[in-house]
C-alpha cells in the first residue's frame, strides 16, 4: 500500500487513548530495570572482597563476567522475545519479564548464604532473561501510542530511566551496602518489581501501527525475509553499529568507575563515591537524555537526519573529557566526568528513535530485539572483563580505549546522516525484501 492510500486517514498528531498511563508505567518499570542492573556495580568491590579475599590477578576479570553473563543471556534471548512480541500481547510479555528479573535480583543476594559465586552468576543470567523480554516490547508499545512527530521526545522521557535508574542503583546499593551486608541491596528492589509486573499484565494492547499510518492488514509476524530488510536498511545497520560502540564505552564506565574513583584515585569511601557518581549520572544523564530527544525532534524540521547528527556530535564531544578526567586533580576530575556523562547520554533518545522510525510496525519488536543482540554482543557483553583485565595493570589505558571507541560511535552515526530521511519515509510500506 502506498503512502497516498492513507491520505484520507485522520491526523495522528495526538497520542492514542491511554498513552500517558502506558508511558508512566513503562517509565517506572524501566527505572527499576536499571536500578536492578546497577546495584551489582555499586556493591561489586564488597562482593569481590568476599569471594576473592586475596585479590588474585584474575579477580577483576571474574567479577566482570557477572556483567557478561547478564549481557550474553540478555542479548541471546532478546530475539526470541522479539519474535513473540510481534505475535502476542506485549503487555503480558512485559509483566512476566518484570516478575522474572525482580525475583532473580532477590536471588542474587542469596549467593552470600548458599551457592556462592556460582549462584550469583546464575541469577544474573535470569535477570538477563527477564530484561530480554522487556527490551524489545516496551519501545514498540510507545511507538504505537505516540505519533512519529513526537516520538523522539517521548522515547527520551522513557529512556531517561537509564541515567536515573542507574544512579539510584549506585546510590541505593552503595548506601545499603555501607550500612548492611551487601545482599540487602538486592533484596530491597524485589517488592516494587513484583507490583509493577502485575500492573503491566492488566494493561490493554494498542493496535499495532496506529501511529505510523501503516496498513493494518499488512501487519503480521516477522519472517526470515524481514530480517533481510533490516540488514539492508543502512540507517538501521549504522545505528546499531554506533550503539554497539557506545554500549562498549558506557558498559565499561558504569561497571568500573566507582572502583576506579574509590580505590585508584582514593576519592572517598565506596558509599560516598557511589552517591556522588550517582548524582552526576542523574543530573547529567537526565538532562542530556531529555535535551537530546527534544533537540532531535526540533532539528528534524530543518535537518531530516537530525537524530544521527545529535547522536554523533554528542558522543564525539564526550570522548576528550574521559581522557582529561584521568589526571585531573580533585574537583576537576568530577567536573570532567560530569561533562563526559552529559554528552554520553545525549544520544539516548535520538538513537532509539532511529530504530523505531526505520522499521515497519509489524516487525518493530524484531528490529529492537536484533539491535539488542548486536549492540550487546559487540558492546558491553565484552567490555567489563576486557577493561577489567587491562585495568588490573593500567586504568589509564583502559579508559583511553573507552574514549577511542566513543569517537568511533560518533563517526558511524554521522555516516548515517545521508540515509535516514529516505529510510524513514520508506519504513511504513517496506516489509519484505523483494
Amino acid at each position: 500500500m502506498s503512502i497516498a492510500a492513507n491520505a484520507s486517514t485522520p491526523s495522528v498528531a495526538a497520542p492514542a487513548k491511554g498513552a500517558r498511563i502506558a508511558l508512566l508505567l513503562l517509565l517506572l518499570i524501566n527505572l527499576f530495570n536499571y536500578i536492578d542492573r546497577y546495584v551489582l556495580a555499586a556493591v561489586e568491590p564488597k562482593i569481590q572482597k568476599e569471594f576473592f579475599p586475596n585479590n588474585p590477578p584474575n579477580a577483576e576479570f571474574w567479577m566482570g563476567t557477572l556483567a557478561t553473563a547478564f549481557m550474553v543471556t540478555y542479548m541471546v534471548t532478546a530475539p526470541i522475545f522479539g519474535w513473540l512480541a510481534d505475535r502476542m500481547s506485549r503487555w503480558v510479555i512485559v509483566g512476566l519479564s518484570v516478575l522474572i528479573w525482580s525475583l532473580a535480583t532477590g536471588g542474587s543476594g542469596l549467593a552470600a548464604i548458599i551457592g556462592g559465586f556460582a549462584l550469583l552468576l546464575v541469577t544474573r543470567c535470569f535477570v538477563g532473561v527477564g530484561e530480554a523480554g522487556y527490551g524489545p516490547a516496551a519501545p514498540t508499545l510507545i511507538s504505537d501510542f505516540f505519533p512519529i512527530e513526537r516520538r523522539g521526545a517521548v522515547l527520551a522521557w522513557f529512556y531517561m530511566a537509564i541515567p536515573v535508574g542507574s544512579a539510584l542503583g549506585y546510590v541505593l546499593g552503595g548506601l545499603i551496602a555501607d550500612r548492611f551486608h551487601w545482599p540487602v541491596a538486592f533484596y530491597a528492589v524485589v517488592a516494587p518489581g513484583i507490583l509493577l509486573g502485575l500492573w503491566a499484565m492488566w494493561m490493554r494492547e494498542p493496535p499495532r501501527g496506529q501511529s505510523d499510518g501503516a496498513a493494518h492488514g499488512s501487519l503480521r509476524g516477522a519472517k526470515m525475509a524481514d530480517y533481510l530488510v533490516l540488514l539492508k536498511t543502512p540507517s538501521y545497520v549504522l545505528d546499531c553499529a554506533g550503539m554497539a560502540a557506545m554500549t562498549f564505552a558506557i558498559g565499561g564506565i558504569s561497571f568500573w568507575m566507582p572502583k576506579y574513583i574509590a580505590e585508584v584515585r582514593n576519592m572517598g569511601t565506596l558509599g560516598h563515591v557511589n552517591t556522588v557518581f550517582g548524582g552526576i549520572t542523574v543530573i547529567g544523564g537526565l538532562s542530556a537524555t531529555l535535551l537530546g530527544g527534544l533537540a532531535g525532534d526540533a532539528l528534524r524540521k530543518w535537518f531530516p537526519s537530525s537524530y544521527f547528527l545529535v547522536s554523533g556530535l554528542g558522543i564525539i564531544i564526550a570522548a576528550p573529557f574521559v581522557v582529561l578526567m584521568l589526571h585531573a586533580p580533585g574537583i576537576w576530575m568530577w567536573v570532567y566526568l560530569a561533562l563526559a556523562v552529559f554528552f554520553l547520554f545525549f544520544n539516548t533518545g535520538p538513537s532509539n528513535t532511529i530504530l523505531a522510525n526505520v522499521t515497519h510496525p509489524s516487525v518493530r519488536a524484531t528490529g529492537f530485539a536484533m539491535s539488542i543482540l548486536i549492540i550487546h554482543l559487540l558492546g558491553d557483553a565484552a567490555s567489563p572483563p576486557i577493561l577489567g583485565k587491562i585495568g588490573h595493570y593500567s586504568w589509564d589505558a583502559a579508559f583511553i580505549i573507552v574514549a577511542a571507541v566513543m569517537v568511533l560511535a560518533g563517526v558511524l552515526w554521522l555516516w548515517g546522516c545521508r540515509y535516514l530521511a529516505a529510510d524513514t519515509a520508506a519504513a511504513p510500506n517496506r516489509l519484505r525484501a523483494e
